[in-house]
């Protein structure tokens, strides 16, 4: 098993940053290497250094024997390395076999006229469709596929590109139990050729089934680089956070939580779409309600309907036991109701503007007239709110005029949430709040979440992690099919019992 490219002694500086630290990388022919650290330890910017995106500042890279100081995008290709990223790059519009020769077009020569093989296209995308197991035509749209199968288009292309080295970074962020049991199917196939694949992943669990070796850094450093079989998750964990990450964020002053005022009630909603029907559900003071359920299976749907993001033809809002009347988002945020939606790049937060103005985006709108049409900026308001929730959230960036997209996803998170604190929101619906942060960043959150229960906000999370949903929430409502099919305290809550619920079983 021999290598395919080594990283040796890189160094990556940003104006005031060291993001990378004499870090050395290498990925083997047939095997996984995991990649582990906390959002900001420096995974995305050795690999964007490896795909060509980023120059190093010191150090090199071996590829075959051949020393590079640096890689362009195209050297990065021409020598068989692939990226794909947890942000999908696939084009909707186009369909399945031009995705993947999109800037490789084959051409051959009709009348002394280059024109493009279409033939060869149609049929080199059949093959690898073959090869992957996917069951589309070529010319399928492939904004007819799922997130699943976009993903797998993103294989596909770097097969086509006759790829060495495969990159993958939070790959089954987005996918069901049985998508990604598909998708390691996958990854084993690709090592037993012969390809090196680097996974980055968050999920703990997942290292043990896929992995072969695991690098972990911290602080743009390596901590150190092991074989899977030779060490336990908890000694990961503490490698990534420098410290042990207890198991339990519910409430526990041993009250009876069902006891306590209800500070947030719906009553029968369901969605013009019927996708959500006749949803009823109370949050107490002190507590956390989470929401299982399978992918698809209609709970981010109903909080969007409750927030006024999606038209519902019945239902009742209630915060701290008054009727709020919500039409909209600006209606939800005018009563303080917050919703921290799942797709953070999309639904989060304002690219083009900094974590100032991100934080103070909301609080704005709340105190504005008019749907946000009329209202006055408060300068000074903004500088102090964001101060306060850099400092009181731990926001790791240069200064609150930096740019949101400069910052790690966990910091993003943050940023979001601090928008809806400032804004005094009285009730926060996390929907998949620690999406493809590192579990540093994770425990961080639930303790947020913990304490602004106990501060007597409402708190309702959404998540597909089991073991999230029994180490914070107090109350689990199961949701299949549009529905709540039972609820489960935390005393009684266990992962087969939710699996049985959800499943139907």
């Amino acid at each position: 098993m021999g290598s395919l490219v080594r990283m040796e002694n890189v160094t990556k500086l940003f104006p005031g940053v060291k993001a990378l630290d004499d870090v050395s990388f290498d990925i083997n022919s047939g095997e996984v290497h995991v990649l582990l650290g906390e959002n900001g330890a420096g995974k995305s910017t050795l690999m964007k250094i490896l795909s060509g995106v980023y120059r190093p500042t010191t150090g090199k890279i071996v590829i075959d024997g051949h020393d590079f100081s640096y890689l362009t995008p195209q050297d990065s290709y021409e020598q068989g390395i692939s990226i794909i990223y947890q942000e999908l790059s696939v084009i909707n519009e186009l369909s399945i076999m031009e995705n993947l020769f999109v800037g490789k077009l084959p051409c051959k020569k009709l009348l002394g006229i280059d024109m493009v093989d279409f033939d060869f296209m149609r049929k080199r995308t059949r093959e690898v469709l073959d090869r992957l197991g996917i069951k589309r035509d070529p010319s399928t749209p492939v904004e007819d596929l799922s997130i699943s199968e976009k993903q797998q288009c993103e294989i596909a292309k770097a097969l086509v590109s006759n790829s060495k080295v495969i990159i993958m970074d939070e790959p089954t962020t987005s996918l069901t139990i049985a998508e990604t049991e598909h998708l390691f199917e996958i990854i084993r196939k690709l090592r037993s050729e012969g390809k090196g694949i680097v996974y980055i992943s968050h999920k703990m669990e997942e290292i043990r089934q896929i992995g072969d070796r695991v690098t972990v850094l911290k602080d743009g450093k390596t901590v150190g680089t092991n074989n899977v079989e030779n060490v336990t998750v908890d000694k990961l964990i503490k490698m990534m956070v420098g410290r042990e990450i207890f198991g339990s964020y519910k409430n526990e002053s041993g009250c009876d939580l069902k006891k306590e005022p209800v500070v947030f009630e719906v009553r029968n909603v369901t969605r013009k779409d019927k996708r959500v029907q006749n949803v009823s559900f109370q949050v107490h003071r002190g507590e956390v309600l989470g929401f299982s359920g399978l992918v698809g299976s209609g709970r981010s749907e109903l909080m969007n309907a409750i927030f006024g993001s999606e038209p519902k033809i019945s239902g009742k809002v209630f915060i701290l036991g008054k009727e709020v009347k919500i039409r909209s988002p600006y209606d939800s945020i005018k009563h303080g109701l917050a919703l921290v939606t799942e797709n953070r790049r999309e639904t989060g937060f304002m690219h083009n503007f900094s974590i100032k103005e991100n934080i103070s985006i909301v609080p704005f709108l709340k105190t504005s007239r008019a749907q946000g049409v009329v209202g006055l900026l408060d300068f000074a308001q903004e500088d102090t709110d964001a101060g306060l929730y850099k400092n009181e959230l731990s926001i790791k960036c240069r200064d609150v005029n930096q740019n949101i997209l400069q910052l790690s996803g966990g910091n993003q998170q943050k940023v979001i949430l601090a928008k809806w604190l400032a804004a005094k929101s009285k009730v926060v619906i996390f929907d998949e709040p620690t999406k493809g942060i590192d579990v540093g960043s994770k425990s961080e959150f639930y303790v947020l979440m913990r304490k602004l229960a106990d501060q007597g906000k409402g708190v309702v999370m959404i998540s597909s992690e089991m073991t999230e949903l029994l180490s914070v929430c107090d109350r689990i409502c199961v949701f299949k099919e549009g529905r709540i099919m039972q609820e489960f305290s935390a005393a009684e809550a266990t992962e087969e019992k939710i699996l049985r619920v959800s499943t139907g079983e």
